[in-house]
């Protein structure tokens, strides 16, 4: 079993600003796109239009084309039924994840960069806090598709497909849709929580006493200076002795092979035991 540590929504380079943290849940912001997508910010629910407008000070408006990936939140949008979680991957990200071998019954674990929001006495949104890097949603593999450049096979699969944004035409000829199992399965069975989901308020990853989201305090049992199974694209000069890590500032997908390793399944149903939306 594998769990892929997935870099999703705004940030200093995609948005320009950290999604917010509001009363400690994680609202993680759909990048704006120019990319494929039949989604807008005013299309979603949660004031996600509003949060956009107010915290990038009206520079990102609620008109702008945003993709929604990884697709989590059943009320996020109309569903059709029959609709799954799902995610999109494309280029060389996606090369990564074949490279490593991700499929069926691997666990992907959506981080993105954070920052505490509050409404102002004017009623505007506004960040109040230090910026982290923070866990805020999962999805469990059942069905790995190879969309490509023709979507047409996909959805007459998966017609509750036709929302996410790598079901439209134009990607490259890699485009790949991982489907979310409806729950979790794991080595020794499956465990009382969906296949994926949004967090009620995530893990942080960022050091408590850090002002560096990317100083990352890490478990043992992905520590390899630990015994833990290590991380792609994090060499052994970004661990620290302290069991902290400094987290690469490119790629989108990390991966961990984490076999059967029960510290590790302990670890990941802690963080999921604290699941919200589905």
């Amino acid at each position: 079993m594998k769990l892929i540590l997935s870099r999703k929504g705004f940030d200093s380079s995609a948005g320009g600003v950290p999604s917010p943290l509001i009363d400690g849940r994680p609202i993680s912001l759909p990048i704006p796109t120019g990319m494929p997508t039949p989604t807008r910010f005013c299309d979603l629910g949660n004031e996600f239009a509003e949060l956009v407008t107010d915290l990038t000070r009206g520079r990102i408006k609620a008109d702008r084309p945003c993709h929604v990936d990884p697709d989590l939140g059943a009320k996020a949008l109309v569903r059709v039924p029959g609709w799954r979680g799902a995610l999109g991957q494309v280029s060389a990200a996606q090369s990564h994840l074949s490279n490593n071998g991700v499929g069926v019954g691997d666990v992907f674990l959506f981080w993105g960069l954070f920052r505490s929001a509050a409404r102002s006495p004017g009623g505007t949104w506004t960040y109040n806090g230090d910026s982290e890097h923070r866990l805020f949603g999962w999805l469990q593999i059942d069905e790995v598709l190879m969309v490509g450049e023709d979507p047409l096979p996909a959805l007459d699969r998966h017609p509750w497909l036709r929302s996410h944004p790598h079901l439209a035409p134009g990607w490259p000829s890699n485009n790949t849709v991982y489907v979310a199992r409806e729950k979790l399965t794991l080595p020794d069975g499956i465990a009382n929580l969906p296949g994926y989901g949004l967090l009620k308020r995530g893990y942080r990853f960022t050091a408590s006493a850090s002002r560096q989201p990317s100083l990352w305090a890490v478990p043992s049992w992905l520590d390899p200076g630990r015994g833990g199974t290590g991380l792609t694209y994090h060499p052994s000069a970004r661990w620290n002795h302290d069991g902290t890590l400094h987290s690469a500032a490119r790629g989108q997908e990390f991966v961990a092979d984490i076999g059967s390793r029960q510290d590790a399944i302990e670890w990941l149903l802690m963080v999921l035991n604290e699941a919200g939306e589905t």
